[in-house]
């Protein structure tokens, strides 16, 4: 036996008194210990091992809105200042909300707010695309392009038929893509196309 022994670091000695030395040398599975996958895709858990949170909202902000009666608020701004609000409003209640988040975001984008106290309110937009698209029946529409043809699906049924505006959309992200269409107003749509 030597001279010097090597003494165990403080953090093996705990583990070692309390029975988790086996647990700990055992590489731990789950979603954090995975690597990113060949396409770039995000695996892991945010905030662990440098993986970033996906960001949801290009603005938040804090306005007062005294009119407004419920607890939470949902609305798109359209280019030309008009708010398209899901919930049942007074006229002009959301201006302010509006105001704060156009200091750093302009129209069109979609907002949502919550109360944080009796007339403050906190609010998130993220900015969006806005297309005009006459004719075009349904709420939800979604178009997909790939390889083996084209699937166009209104309200979640799929239907025989194209929609040009929808296709033009989508060949700007490339040859496959999907563009998820949602009616705001009338023949307004929020259109998201990305490539596949």
């Amino acid at each position: 036996m030597g001279l010097f022994r090597r003494r165990k670091a403080l953090h093996e000695q705990l583990a070692d008194a309390g029975g988790l030395a086996d647990v700990l040398s055992e590489p731990v599975p789950g979603l954090a210990a995975e690597t990113p996958g060949w396409d770039g895709e995000r695996r892991g858990e945010p905030g662990i091992h440098g993986v970033p949170r996906a960001r949801r909202w290009d603005t938040v902000a804090t306005a007062e809105a005294p009119e407004l009666t419920g607890e939470t608020v949902h609305f798109v701004a359209l280019e030309d200042g008009t708010l398209v609000v899901e919930e049942d409003e007074p006229d002009g209640a959301l201006a302010t909300l509006a105001e704060a988040v156009e200091q750093t975001t302009p129209p069109p984008y979609r907002a949502e707010a919550v109360r944080n106290g009796p007339e403050t309110w906190a609010v998130a937009a993220s900015r969006i695309a806005i297309a005009s698209i006459p004719g075009l029946k349904g709420d939800a529409v979604e178009l997909t392009s790939t390889r083996e043809g084209r699937v166009l699906r209104v309200d979640g049924r799929t239907t025989m038929g194209s929609v040009r505006e929808l296709e033009r959309l989508g060949e700007l992200e490339g040859t496959e893509y999907v563009v998820l269409a949602k009616r705001l107003d009338g023949d307004l749509w929020e259109i998201d196309a990305s490539a596949l």
